[in-house]
């Protein structure tokens, strides 16, 4: 990865700059729904900075949805078809891209209806989790987090990565997830997530993260 300057910075004020940013953000193909990816590791902790920015986006007046890849895995006769500790299965094919597509990209396109599914499917009981649909309103900011999102060229308006150096991604990795650490290797060496993102966040630090916004 080439250089780049960062800036440390605290989570909470992280949260309120990137609500800042996402406030003039307009989708390239005029949708009225600006789509933003937290992309990363389980153990860098995507969805906690998701949720703390669609927290700040309220008080300014704008609504979002906070969205998990992980409500979007394929049923388990699926993920472990080839065992349950096959990198290939897990970077190829754990998530249902086919269905993030049909019932979250699909739907806020230009012309679409708004209707979003939030999640499809619960990894604890191995079921289809029955949510109800959620209707956005236009101008509704969609906030999907989660692992390797950066690799399936989905429509995002505005891309965030939050990397963990090998070492601090070993560390905070569960013991009986170290299996899947490999992936890790794989994606930053075939997508390079820190310069394919429109912003890049160091997350080793647990208390204060650096950015490059």
């Amino acid at each position: 990865m080439g250089r780049v300057r960062l800036e440390a910075i605290t989570w909470e004020r992280l949260g309120d700059l990137l609500a800042e940013r996402l406030l003039d953000l307009k989708p390239a193909d005029g949708s009225p729904w600006p789509r933003i990816a937290f992309d990363g590791a389980p153990a860098a902790r995507p969805g906690d900075l998701a949720e703390r920015v669609a927290e700040a986006l309220r008080p300014r007046g704008r609504s979002a949805l906070v969205v998990g890849a992980e409500g979007f895995l394929r049923p388990a006769s699926l993920r472990f078809e080839y065992g349950h500790q096959d990198v290939e299965a897990y970077y190829d094919g754990w998530f249902d891209t086919g269905a993030l597509w049909r019932e979250v990209f699909g739907p806020l396109e230009s012309g679409g209806d708004g209707r979003v599914l939030p999640d499809l499917w619960d990894p604890a009981t191995d079921r289809a989790t029955r949510s109800p649909y959620v209707q956005l309103p236009p101008g509704t900011l969609l906030l999907l987090h989660g692992p390797l999102l950066l690799r399936h060229w989905f429509p995002f308006d505005l891309t965030v990565h939050l990397r963990l150096s090998p070492g601090a991604l070993r560390r905070r990795t569960s013991e009986s997830e170290h299996w899947t650490l490999p992936a890790y290797e794989r994606y930053e060496s075939e997508t390079d997530p820190g310069v394919t993102a429109d912003i890049l966040i160091r997350a080793d630090d647990p208390r204060h993260p650096a950015w490059n916004g």
